[in-house]
């Protein structure tokens, strides 16, 4: 059972046109319901439209069906990521140099300096194994020619520095400390890249529903360069059109996951093949709540 909002056509010629300026969806549903909409019924005529867009379909006419379940009816997310030039970040002030929406992402920096990036380096160097994938039937890991990157894990708070940057880096992507996963170091050598991938957690395996259960799904993601790269090693979202270059302290940012377990497969990425020298990068990634490890689950 579903009800049909009767949508005015000057309203669906107004939300088209923000649309187009890249005004924020959440902005235009804050916007309708204003105007004395019902919240649930402004969410649903924005997110027909944002949805049609995403589909590359004609957007609703006259009308919008409004599901009786409120579970059922369009969610659009609320921006993670604080407004503004810049950024207060625990110990650090962060320049926003690019965003967009829908999905949320930004071009940021510098979130570390010179010094950390190379103390990163200097103590994942000893600890690198061959990065894994892991199999999305089995939920173990493997290692994938799709990935041919090194790779290791800081716990949390690990050390002085680490704990000072995952202060730094949960107040930046705006969610509590305990909500991020350890500080995972990635090293991609000359020819080594990675394929297209979401970085949240598909339920097609046992591990993965285990881990969206204990600690809720991925919703957002941080990745700096720990070094320049003279050429290749972009970091590129073909379904955005986007490509940030690997810039030493440089960030980017992308958020995928609402608040109540949704995804965005727009945010499908990939590490472009490093073309001379090599790429370091640093990967902070968020929960929906506290990040419970397997092992702290079984008392390890």
């Amino acid at each position: 059972m579903s009800t049909v909002l009767r949508l005015l056509p000057e309203l669906g010629h107004w939300i088209t046109h923000n649309l187009d300026a890249g005004a924020p969806p959440e902005g235009l549903v804050d916007a309708i319901a204003g105007k004395g909409m019902a919240a649930h019924s402004a969410q649903a005529i924005v997110g027909a439209f944002v949805e049609a867009r995403r589909r590359g379909v004609a957007p609703p006419a006259d009308g919008v069906a409004l599901p009786d379940d409120e579970a059922a009816r369009p969610f659009i997310p609320r921006p993670r990521l604080a407004p503004g030039h810049r950024i207060a970040a625990a110990d650090r002030e962060v320049t926003v140099h690019a965003r967009g929406h829908g999905p949320v992402w930004a071009a940021l920096g510098p979130v570390l300096d010179a010094a950390e990036c190379q103390a990163l380096i200097d103590m994942a160097r000893p600890r690198l194994q061959p990065s894994t994938l892991v199999d999305p039937m089995s939920g173990r890991d493997v290692v994938s020619q799709h990935r041919t990157s090194w790779g290791m894990f800081f716990r949390l708070g690990e050390n002085d520095l680490v704990a000072r940057l995952d202060r730094r880096l949960s107040a930046l992507m705006n969610l509590p400390l305990e909500n991020g996963e350890g500080l995972q170091v990635l090293r991609y050598p000359a020819g080594a890249g990675s394929e297209p991938h979401h970085d949240y957690l598909a339920p097609t395996n046992a591990a993965n529903r285990e881990s969206v259960a204990r600690s809720g799904q991925r919703v957002s993601t941080l990745v700096t360069y720990l070094n320049d790269v003279p050429a290749g090693g972009q970091t590129v979202f073909p379904h955005l059109g986007l490509a940030f270059s690997p810039v030493q302290g440089h960030a980017c940012y992308f958020e995928y996951g609402d608040d109540q377990g949704g995804v965005d497969p727009r945010c499908l990425h990939a590490s472009s093949p490093v073309e001379q020298g090599e790429k370091w990068v640093v990967t902070k990634w968020m929960r929906e709540r506290r990040f419970v490890s397997a092992g702290e689950a079984l008392g390890v």
